[in-house]
């Protein structure tokens, strides 16, 4: 399937923009990539995590100091269990986005690849409610279809239904469990 990724990076800077303003270091949850190079071009200083497995260690997220925000961009539905590292993240400023649950297409299936493969496609509601639960206030919110350049009855729902869902929130408890 092919889809354009500039429009989901320039709604992602943008919704950045919005709530982060000029901000100096983020820590962008998973290996440096696209989007990381495109944060970095807009004047952010960004850290990457270093494809640790955050199920089994997510207190790799607080060996970084002075986080400004924290991004968790696509990376959530990946894990099993997104609680524990989105508990000890180092800031009290969170972008995250996931991949909405289509109801009319089956959640992303990688069996060859087992770091691409999607563990959770989320309600915007179960998101909300993973975010409380770890300590976190929504602030804003935004959903944004992914259009693709395939034809089909499922590729014309793609071009207006919302795929993608971010979030901005503040922290609200800490907790280093």
């Amino acid at each position: 399937m092919s889809y354009e990724p500039n429009l989901r990076y320039n709604n992602t800077i943008s919704f950045i923009k919005k709530h982060v303003g000029h901000c100096n270091k983020v820590l962008d949850l998973g290996t440096q990539n696209e989007f990381s190079e495109i944060m970095e071009k807009n004047g952010f200083t960004v850290f990457n995590t270093s494809g640790e497995d955050l199920d089994f260690k997510p207190e790799v997220v607080t060996q970084f100091d002075d986080i400004e925000f924290v991004t968790a961009l696509e990376i959530c539905e990946h894990l099993l269990n997104p609680l524990w590292a989105l508990k000890k993240l180092p800031s009290n400023r969170l972008i995250a986005s996931v991949p909405l649950s289509l109801w009319f297409a089956r959640a992303y299936r990688n069996e060859s690849d087992e770091w691409d493969r999607h563990y959770h496609e989320f309600e915007s509601w179960q998101f909300d409610w993973l975010l409380e639960k770890a300590g976190w206030k929504i602030i804003d919110t935004e959903k944004w279809p992914i259009p693709t350049r395939d034809f089909g009855v499922r590729p014309l729902l793609r071009s207006f239904v919302p795929r993608i869902y971010i979030v901005y929130a503040e922290r609200v408890t800490f907790s280093s469990i």
